[in-house]
């Protein structure tokens, strides 16, 4: 009996490719996942007039960042190498700073996630700037990013303008 699996080609990416695409996605994929996990406790313990809206906000926000997360992972995994995403790594690994314990009025929770933002947007604007050489298809994924990243920021720091 033949083994399917020998006949299955091999992945064809190149791996320095692969191998540099990993490289500048992996802490992507760690600090958008921090943003999902930090995100939810946010929206858990917000507080404020302006409750509702912030709530549901880091929904959205959460929800986002976990579809990019995946987009990024897949492009990873699509291109022949594995992602560590698990808790554990997210700790050690990402470049997000720690949400403050406990229930927070709605001005400090927008703070604390436009930081969170802001951490996860340089991870990602560096990967734009280093798959700009390296791979434009994982580059077209960061920007897409960036760019979703850069519209949630600004409707979160639209609630502390005057």
């Amino acid at each position: 009996m033949t083994d399917i699996t020998t006949s299955i080609p091999q992945a064809v990416a190149n791996p320095d490719v692969a191998a540099g695409t990993a490289q500048f996605l992996s802490p992507v994929v760690v600090d958008l996942t921090a943003i999902v996990v930090n995100g939810k406790q946010a929206h858990w313990h917000v507080r404020g007039a302006n409750f509702i809206g912030v709530h549901e906000l880091l929904d959205d926000i959460v929800e986002h960042a976990q579809e990019w997360a995946d987009l990024a992972a897949e492009r990873i995994v699509a291109l022949g190498l594995p992602v560590d995403a698990r808790l554990s790594t997210v700790a050690a690994k990402t470049s997000t700073p720690e949400l403050s314990e406990g229930f927070q009025q709605s001005d400090r929770t927008i703070a604390e996630v436009i930081a969170l933002i802001d951490a996860a947007s340089a991870s990602v604007n560096t990967a734009v700037d280093e798959l700009d050489e390296l791979d434009q298809t994982s580059q077209d994924i960061a920007i897409e990013i960036a760019r979703g990243l850069d519209k949630d920021r600004w409707f979160l720091f639209a609630h502390l303008s005057r």
